[in-house]
């Protein structure tokens, strides 16, 4: 081990590339610096501007950029991925309407005329915001501004049971494994005898009535009764059943009552079962529990109950609020901190009219990071930043065809609307909003295609499944 003195840090950060074939964690606690010999060093040249870290390329991450893009600033953004990832969509890979590099992006080719900007493949691992390092997997970076845009990762509240069994859908990999997953359990179903055995393989429990779990349900309800029968004739889709468990006694809970209840109307029409004040107490992979005592038969429990925080290590506890968000002024500049913002998701801008900060959406998200690009730049610049005031335009919800929900605010006006004008305008929305003109153009086809044929075309299992028990295993069992 190699320990440098605390006076010498300094010669560390301004340093272009770190020794080569080492890498430092500085420990706070006594001002040393503890060099290991595995890890190789970002390389990342001083171009002599100011440096701006950007972790987490989501909607906040992709705004920021995009409005640093002249700024006499160099930009680094650092993601696990090396694409962007265009969320509200998930849930139509994992139901296969649309495919999945439909609605992902790559990084590079988004900022490819972006003079400013680098990106790195890599997984932040820490902060160490006294000496301004950020150590990664390909080693340390310095910085000047550091930004925090980690987004949300799934909330399991702490059941770990139940981390291992649902299927989440936070992430492209996410939507593959449950559209893998669903077309895997019919084709084992065609296999099976068992009456109990093939209600677990055709019944799905999706947990949470928000936005994405009443999408899932109405996508699932739509190839129940239009694609499914098609694909496996042998099999009687009258036994397939959709459960949708809220734990509350609405749907949507942030939209308007109109929506809440058209979004059950809509949801009840298309024969999902919704349990009102039911809460998911285990799932061992086969069993669902609930609060109540009630029991329910599924392999594919979906997870869509709820989200928090994806902190990175090193920042003050004192900063994390409830829900693993960081606590920002309206600057979004941290709590505690002169040079570290956070942005999108991670960040709970607190102010009287949210005492909680602001929805988890992107258009907040959006609005926060293209604002504190601008604030950036008055920044070096030794000018006054402005606060961020969110502008809310409204939320959406589709459940299926021709079927929708919108409550929009327009010039501080309130429209609201359900059925065919709320379902189009949430799908030119999403449209526009698609980075890429050959993304926008293959999502409208395969929309077009399913609107007049009723089809979903992106039926193909390609990587893994989730698989809890072996079906075999189980039947083995019952038979002996």
């Amino acid at each position: 081990m190699l320990f440098v003195r605390s006076k010498e840090i300094d010669k560390i950060k301004k340093l272009p590339l770190l020794n080569k074939g080492a890498s430092y964690t500085l420990n706070k606690w006594n001002g040393m610096a503890t060099s290991t010999s595995n890890t190789k060093n970002a390389k990342i040249a001083e171009t002599g501007q100011a440096r701006v870290i950007i972790i987490g390329g989501g909607f906040a991450g992709m705004e920021l950029v995009k409005a640093l893009r002249g700024a006499d600033l160099q930009v680094i953004l650092i993601d696990k991925q090396n694409f962007h990832t265009f969320q509200p969509l998930l849930y139509q890979v994992g139901t296969a309407a649309v495919e999945a590099d439909s609605i992902i992006y790559p990084f590079r080719k988004i900022f490819d005329e972006q003079q400013n900007f680098y990106f790195r493949l890599a997984e932040v691992q820490s902060v160490d915001t006294v000496n301004q390092l950020v150590e990664t997997s390909i080693g340390l970076l310095r910085y000047d501004y550091l930004v925090i845009a980690t987004g949300a990762t799934t909330n399991f509240y702490g059941d770990e049971v139940m981390q291992k069994n649902a299927i989440s859908i936070k992430n492209i990999q996410d939507a593959l494994a449950l559209r893998n997953t669903i077309l895997s359990n019919f084709e084992k179903a065609l296999q099976i005898d068992d009456e109990e055995q093939l209600n677990s393989l055709m019944d799905y429990v999706i947990v949470g009535g928000g936005p994405t779990g009443v999408e899932l349900a109405g996508a699932l309800s739509e190839l129940r009764k239009h694609v499914f029968p098609r694909d496996y004739k042998e099999l009687d889709f009258i036994k397939m059943d959709i459960y949708l468990i809220q734990s509350g006694d609405i749907l949507l809970k942030g939209m308007s009552a109109e929506a809440s209840q058209k979004a059950r109307d809509y949801l009840e029409k298309f024969g999902v079962k919704i349990l009102f004040n039911r809460k998911v107490k285990a799932y061992d992979g086969y069993t669902v529990t609930l609060d109540n005592g009630e029991k329910l038969i599924t392999r594919t429990l979906i997870w869509a109950a709820g989200v928090t925080g994806a902190p990175v290590a090193g920042i003050r506890k004192e900063s994390i609020l409830r829900g693993n968000r960081l606590q920002t002024d309206e600057y979004n500049r941290v709590a505690g901190y002169q040079n570290l913002f956070a942005i999108g998701d991670i960040a709970a801008v607190v102010t009287p009219e949210h005492p909680e900060g602001h929805p988890m959406l992107a258009q907040p998200a959006m609005q926060q990071g293209k604002l504190l690009g601008q604030n950036l730049k008055k920044l070096v610049k030794n000018q006054a930043m402005r606060p961020f005031h969110y502008h809310d335009q409204g939320t959406m919800a589709t459940i299926g065809r021709n079927q929708a929900v919108a409550d929009l605010k327009i010039f501080k006006k309130e429209f609201k609307t359900q059925g065919f004008i709320a379902w189009f305008i949430w799908a030119f929305i999403h449209l526009i909003s698609i980075l890429g003109f050959r993304n926008r153009l293959f999502v409208l086809v395969n929309w077009m295609g399913s609107y007049f044929t009723y089809d979903k075309g992106i039926r193909l299992i390609v990587g893994q499944s989730k698989e809890n028990i072996p079906v075999e295993a189980v039947t083995e069992k019952a038979v002996g």
